[in-house]
């Protein structure tokens, strides 16, 4: 069977189960449609390794291999947003007040303390955490934008946030 032929009617047969099982670990209608891309990128890389589609064998090998992408989409998801979750929570919650000029000192106290944070890394680190923690830009596309590589821009992050994180907790003993 040709290649081109093979793989229409795994896509044709797959398709739909992939779609609902990437939906179920991700629970996310886009991320379980990247999730099947990813998947059927990977059967048409090991084509040849895959016989008769409609085979009991198959059938195991195609549920294995989206079963594998959507979880790992889903352990990415998860880092992305522990690496996210200190500085937000920090950031967002401020204290609903009925008094005007105590939310905006509050707000100017946020500030501040942002600042202070910011003043302990690099431009270009600053420039990272923004656009990860506020832009949800993935660290992928941040490489592109500033011309590093993603694994340059992932430990920046890493660093930025320990770095910070370290600096905030010395505050709260002082």
């Amino acid at each position: 069977m040709p290649k081109n032929t093979k793989l229409e009617k795994l896509y044709q047969i797959y398709e739909k189960p992939f779609y609902h099982i990437a939906f179920a670990v991700l629970h996310h209608p886009q991320q379980a449609e990247d999730a099947v891309s990813d998947a059927f990128y990977q059967v048409m890389t090991h084509l040849d390794k895959i016989g008769d589609p409609d085979s009991p064998a198959t059938k195991s090998y195609m549920i294995k291999i989206i079963k594998s992408t959507a979880i790992n989409q889903y352990r990415k998801n998860v880092r992305q947003n522990q690496y996210c979750t200190e500085l937000d929570d920090s950031v967002t919650q401020i204290a609903d007040s009925r008094n005007d000029l105590e939310n905006r000192m509050k707000k100017s106290s946020l500030r501040e303390i942002l600042s202070e944070l910011f003043s302990l890394i690099s431009e270009t680190d600053k420039q990272i955490v923004l656009l990860h923690c506020q832009e949800n830009k993935p660290f992928k596309e941040i490489a592109v934008l500033l011309g590093m590589k993603e694994t340059a821009v992932r430990k920046r992050f890493e660093r930025a946030r320990k770095r910070m994180t370290a600096h905030k907790e010395e505050d709260f003993y002082v």
